[in-house]
């Protein structure tokens, strides 16, 4: 098990040995040696300053080369222990006070010194021009970053020779680098915490004190058998899905709907319900296959950051356009970021290359080289995507979903992005359909209710 992070409680990777119900911690990297402030800070120096902004470096990476990863063996230095550290000189976290503010969103200060400047040249400005240069640092950075992480990785399986892996903490967002991680060190299984950042720490501080209080397990939590097959094999019950958030009362939507007639009429929009639900599925995958971007509220929101189907918008696959129909009509965001596929978990050994569990959208895979060409909407630059499978056993309506849309095109794959236009995903139904009201998705399900625009 490892977590790595920026830093709490003055560690920023802490890893050990879970046997039962029990966690071992063996060992820690402390202040001020952090992968998680090496990425950061990077970010930072890309021109990315907002707090979270280091998938943008993902996204990035892909359209460089590392011609600039001797530059970051200078950054960060790998250990025989495999371990690592900062060579602190190229950053001010350790001996300044770096400003940390709360105004909705965390808001940190600068972290590299100018002594980064010195080695890589000027920062890039927010909102100037990105080039090649720009995608050689953050494919430097980011392999920079696997590289001191799979070190370690292999250190730690080294000594104990276990099969299986956990990670959490922030870093645990990078997918690009978890989709490694059976490939490129002797791990066999891999769980990623879908809620790996801070956030996280709820769902485990709550289920710990329910072992402790009342001495049960996870297992009493959820309902039914894990559908991971790993977990299968070992009898576990874990967080297989993330659906642990509110859901919205039938009485809430309709009211709201209610509410919002006029403002629906004067938009253009009608109404209907479909209280069927293969029904609906089969009208709104005709309205994906023709191209049309759906928002979708259904059931329980998910816990963590990820959209997986139950707060999502929506769109076809195939569409080689639908990226650049995607940014225009409601994301508003960099081009050169990728949008995920969604794809039932019977296919997804047919499209990616990988067997693996990947319920959270959590790792990074190759599309298969001949499957490629069939989703370029989803399909980044270097053929790769960040995919989540989707279980009948899990969320069955979103599986209808794309069951539906399989039957109508034979793509068992849809488009899933983030329900939301610049601002924290929607929770509630009025906030979904002023998502929709301001931005130019065609429809809206929420529910059993479909609403068009005319």
């Amino acid at each position: 098990m490892i977590s790595v992070d920026g830093f709490g409680d003055f560690a920023s990777t802490a890893w050990g040995v879970g046997i039962g119900a029990n966690i071992e911690v063996e060992g820690r990297i402390f202040f001020p040696h952090s992968l998680g402030i090496f990425y950061q800070a990077l970010t930072q120096y890309l021109g990315f300053p907002n707090y979270g902004d280091e998938y943008k470096v993902m996204g990035l990476a892909p359209y460089g080369k590392p011609t600039y990863l001797s530059e970051m063996r200078n950054i960060v230095r790998l250990l025989d222990n495999g371990q690592f550290e900062l060579e602190t000189d190229y950053f001010r976290h350790h001996k300044e006070k770096i400003d940390y503010e709360w105004d909705g969103v965390p808001r940190v200060g600068l972290l590299y010194s100018p002594k980064l400047e010195e080695l890589l040249g000027a920062a890039r400005q927010k909102g100037d021009e990105i080039t090649i240069r720009h995608c050689n640092i953050a494919h430097s950075v980011q392999l920079m970053y696997e590289t001191a992480f799979f070190n370690l990785l292999n250190s730690l399986h080294a000594k104990h020779g276990i099969a299986s892996l956990t990670i959490a903490g922030g870093c645990g967002m990078n997918s690009v680098a978890n989709g490694k991680v059976i490939l490129q060190t002797p791990f066999k299984r891999l769980y990623v915490q879908p809620a790996a950042g801070d956030a996280g720490g709820a769902i485990g501080a709550a289920v710990y004190l329910w072992h402790k209080i009342k001495n049960k397990s996870f297992a009493d939590v959820v309902a039914g058998p894990s559908v991971l097959k790993g977990d299968q094999l070992f009898g576990r019950t874990v967080m297989d899905h993330a659906y642990f958030g509110p859901a919205a009362s039938n009485l809430e939507i309709s009211d709201l709907l209610k509410s919002s007639a006029a403002e629906l009429d004067r938009d253009g929009c009608t109404v209907i319900q479909i209280e069927n639900e293969r029904g609906l599925c089969k009208e709104v995958a005709k309205a994906l296959a023709a191209g049309e971007v759906v928002g979708w509220f259904q059931g329980r929101m998910e816990w963590g950051p990820r959209a997986l189907g139950n707060r999502s918008i929506l769109s076809d696959p195939r569409r080689i356009d639908m990226k650049e129909l995607l940014n225009k009509k409601i994301k508003r965001r960099e081009d050169f970021r990728p949008f995920a596929p969604s794809i039932q978990s019977e296919h997804a050994a047919e499209w990616f290359e990988t067997d693996d569990d990947v319920p959270f959208m959590m790792q990074v895979y190759q599309i298969r080289k001949e499957k490629q060409k069939l989703i370029p909407a989803v399909a980044h630059v270097d053929g790769s995507g960040r995919l989540q499978m989707v279980y009948r056993e899990t969320n069955q309506l979103y599986w209808e979903l794309i069951e539906a849309f399989r039957e109508l095109t034979g793509i068992p794959i849809l488009l899933n992005t983030s329900f939301n236009e610049n601002e924290p995903i929607v929770c509630r139904p009025v906030e979904a359909l002023n998502c929709f009201r301001r931005t130019k998705m065609d429809r809206l399900v929420i529910g059993s209710y479909l609403i068009k625009r005319v």
